[in-house]
């Protein structure tokens, strides 16, 4: 044996423990390369997307250099969408799904999107997020969460998992032990959830035991502080969370992959590549990266990271093998579900009979409804976590239209407000003279400049129709309300019907 041979063979496990993203439509060489050499997972965001036609044409490309390559995709067919990027998804996410508290058709949802994953080629999808959004100003859950009840969303925890994984498609259970009662970005800063333990057992973990309990394979870590477990190490870098609380205690030996490695509440303090180190070390089987750092230059610093650790005694060889192994194990069992399921292209339109199934109405809305003329919209668009994709469109404004002819609208933004105090009375009042306005907001109970705002316009006109589509708050009391949970395309169109009377909402808020 040559005295190569075992960096070779290094090397390899530590490139086999990486999900790396990448840039383009097509696979780059670089890709083909790392498969060929051992990686063993990729992971698709919608910059790799332009058409289901397209992105199976690359999942065959990538399979090509192992047919049991991970592919995975972050897509939680609701507010975080990466295969309708573009478009917006055609499916009510978590909270809207929650709000209507059918596990049934929480599981028909599910299976429609793994319906569509499977056949684009997808292995693993980075979902559900089964966080309990017990925090109302938490600023990267939201409607993303099936809800503030643990019991609630432990119960579509498990249904959604069912559904996706009866569609040949593996769920991953996100984001361990539960990012649902903090008050910071992981994106940004390093969040802590302040607990202790009996309430992060009550309030927490339910719906990890749910979606343990439903099938799971696949746990991601969240990147927070969890002090109750361990006051030093996030989640993601803490044994004592990972080994202690995950396995042995929850009892899971499937694969824990971490969220996005190169967020600010890991790689602020670690770095990129100590970070990677600590991960591993502390219990992560796979490593997300490459949402924000997609290229060769990423992985090579990886891999070389993980090498060297396990030269210096940092990270041992048999934990890296560990890793390796067990995303090996993940790799054949999902190859195995996707080959019990035949490829099946065609659409449904379950989403949208969801997304109506979730529409509220508050306030004076069913005397006022429909709207007798076109009216003008006024959407306020607040600035939104790294999570969702700036391109994703929102809102009600185009989808009214093409149900009400004549209607007219404007979007507005914080910093326009700020630089111009009378946008509202120009852009939003004036153009609604005589006619019916419309007021579009999302989360504006926690985003005080939409509140003031949206309280701006309702005293001008208390005749104005108030559509939230974030999660519901008190910010207009006494307006005719309706509340979509959610800012899917979906969920636009499911307030444009009944706006325009094309169809009877379901329900009183």
């Amino acid at each position: 044996m040559s005295s190569s041979t075992p960096d070779k063979e290094l090397r390899r496990l530590a490139l086999s423990v990486l999900q790396p993203g990448f840039v383009g439509t097509e696979a780059p060489d670089w890709v083909l390369r790392a498969i060929a050499d051992g990686l063993s997972s990729v992971v698709l965001f919608s910059r790799n997307i332009a058409s289901p036609q397209q992105v199976a044409r690359l999942t065959a490309q990538l399979r090509a250099e192992n047919p049991a390559l991970i592919i995975a995709i972050d897509e939680e067919a609701g507010d975080v969408t990466r295969i309708e990027s573009s478009t917006g998804s055609t499916r009510p996410g978590n909270f809207a799904l929650g709000a209507v508290d059918d596990t049934e058709l929480t599981e028909s949802v599910a299976r429609d999107l793994g319906r569509q994953l499977h056949a684009a080629g997808v292995s693993l999808n980075y979902a559900p997020s089964v966080d309990v959004n017990s925090n109302p100003d938490n600023p990267i859950i939201g409607v993303r969460s099936f809800g503030t009840d643990a019991e609630l969303v432990a119960r579509h925890a498990g249904a959604w998992i069912r559904g996706l994984q009866s569609a040949g498609v593996a769920a991953c259970a996100k984001h361990f032990p539960g990012h649902g009662d903090v008050a910071v970005d992981s994106h940004h800063g390093l969040p802590s959830y302040d607990a202790d333990l009996d309430t992060i057992a009550a309030q927490a973990l339910p719906p990890f035991r749910a979606a343990i309990g439903a099938g799971v394979r696949a746990v991601m870590s969240g990147h927070l502080l969890v002090p109750a477990y361990d006051p030093h190490f996030p989640a993601t870098l803490s044994s004592r969370i990972l080994d202690g609380l995950l396995r042995k205690e929850l009892g899971f030996d499937g694969l824990v992959v971490t969220d996005a490695i190169e967020m600010g509440a890991v790689t602020d303090r670690y770095g990129i590549g100590g970070a990677t180190v600590r991960a591993v070390v502390a219990g992560c089987d796979a490593v997300c990266v490459g949402g924000e750092h997609a290229g060769p230059e990423t992985v090579d610093e990886l891999v070389a990271a993980l090498v060297d650790a396990v030269g210096s005694g940092d990270l041992t060889r048999a934990r890296l093998a560990e890793a390796s192994e067990r995303v090996g194990a993940f790799a054949d069992w999902s190859l195995g579900l996707s080959r019990t399921v035949p490829v099946n292209p065609i659409s449904g339109d379950i989403g949208y009979v969801a997304a109506r199934r979730a529409i509220r109405l508050g306030g004076s809305a069913e005397a006022v409804l429909p709207l007798a003329a076109p009216p003008h919209v006024v959407e306020l668009v607040p600035s939104t976590n790294l999570a969702i994709g700036k391109e994703t469109p929102w809102g009600v404004a185009a989808p009214l239209r093409e149900r009400l002819p004549g209607t007219t609208f404007v979007r507005v933004h914080h910093q326009e407000l700020a630089a111009d105090g009378a946008l509202l009375e120009s852009y939003g009042l004036t153009p609604a003279a005589g006619r019916p306005l419309v007021v579009v907001v999302r989360d504006a109970a926690r985003n005080k400049w939409m509140g003031h705002a949206l309280a701006e316009l309702a005293d001008a006109r208390p005749d104005a129709i108030v559509v939230e589509m974030g999660l519901p708050g008190d910010t207009a009391p006494g307006a005719a309300q309706i509340f979509t949970h959610g800012a899917t395309a979906a969920s636009g169109v499911a307030a444009a019907e009944v706006l325009a009377g094309t169809r009877e909402p379901a329900h009183r808020a």
